[in-house]
């Protein structure tokens, strides 16, 4: 009986140890699955960082592909006609073109692969420059009644304009000036602010809101220096609040005579203006642009890109540069 009763513990210590055994091992074989699915988690999450890096390399090179084609369409138009206008070439917008055989995004030669590209040229000069408010440091009178004007015609505030104007100002290098004993002259603004580059920073601007930027975002432009108006692609808004006194009504007829015949020049401009208005100055319009934006649109597969360049044609030699790149 006594050994029965040692056989029988001997017997309850073993399975005790047999099911330690077992659970050990579940628990090792769990650490192990947790490990091992966690290895190619991480593997998972390099793999595709490492493909949004190549897409994100690919767009941007296609991009400045875009950038570049656009400026030797810009070029060219220089070398044939001297007046920019709505009916050229680089006008009309590239519609979404296939990138599949220029575009490697890992596919096999059979399968397709969704890689687009498209956009357009915009006239800079289509749209009031704001940098015109105070060009040089000094405000522009002129040019801020026009901007009134403008932002009357949209249902905004047109004392903005002159808040504009004052932070441009500020923004602009300050020139300096000395007494009468030789001493430098206290600037107007001890503090130089930073400079106001693109639409959005209107914000900056105590009034302004994102739904007022929203309205202007295709009237207003920031460029590098003062410009007049293209009178040819300008729109009517732009052009009745550029050339004070000149009603809305009237700024529509005039688009309308220019999209039935452009203007070659500003000769050709002056002989058909009838207005009874004095003829504007080549400081207000002119039909030849400096400045143009592109924008472009690239996609490949689920990753896009969208993006905007400012470009500066020289009036004489058509040669041009790259002044900014903005991705959106």
């Amino acid at each position: 009986m006594r050994r029965f009763r040692l056989i029988k513990t001997e017997f309850k210590r073993l399975n005790k140890q047999r099911g330690v055994a077992i659970v050990t091992a579940l628990l090792l074989a769990s650490l192990a699955i947790t490990l091992v699915m966690s290895l190619f988690g991480q593997q998972n999450v390099q793999v595709r960082s490492i493909e949004n890096q190549r897409f994100q390399l690919q767009k941007q090179w296609v991009m400045r592909g875009a950038i570049d084609w656009a400026r030797l369409i810009l070029r060219e138009d220089a070398k044939s006609n001297r007046a920019d206008y709505l009916g050229e070439p680089w006008s009309v917008p590239l519609e979404e073109v296939r990138l599949d055989q220029y575009v490697d995004n890992g596919r096999t030669s059979e399968e397709n692969s969704n890689a687009t590209l498209s956009g357009h040229i915009i006239d800079a000069q289509s749209r009031l420059n704001l940098t015109n408010l105070a060009p040089n440091g000094t405000i522009d009178q002129p040019s801020v009644t026009a901007f009134e004007q403008l932002l009357s015609s949209q249902g905004l505030e047109p004392g903005l304009a002159t808040a504009v104007a004052k932070m441009v100002a500020s923004t602009k290098s300050q020139v300096t000036q000395l007494n009468k004993d030789g001493s430098v002259k206290t600037p107007a603004v001890p503090a130089k602010l930073l400079a106001l580059t693109q639409v959005d920073d209107l914000l900056a601007v105590q009034g302004f809101t994102s739904a007022d930027i929203t309205k202007l975002k295709e009237l207003v432009v920031f460029l590098p220096v003062a410009t007049p108006i293209n009178i040819n692609t300008a729109s009517a808004q732009v052009i009745s609040a550029r050339i004070a006194g000149l009603s809305l009504s009237d700024a529509q007829q005039l688009v309308t005579t220019r999209d039935q015949a452009y203007f070659r020049n500003l000769v050709d401009f002056k002989g058909r203006w009838t207005n009874k208005m004095p003829v504007p100055s080549s400081a207000l319009v002119n039909t030849q642009s400096n400045y143009f934006i592109i924008h472009g649109h690239v996609q490949i597969d689920r990753s896009s890109l969208d993006a905007d360049a400012l470009i500066e044609r020289k009036p004489v030699t058509g040669l041009t540069r790259i002044v900014w790149i903005r991705e959106l």
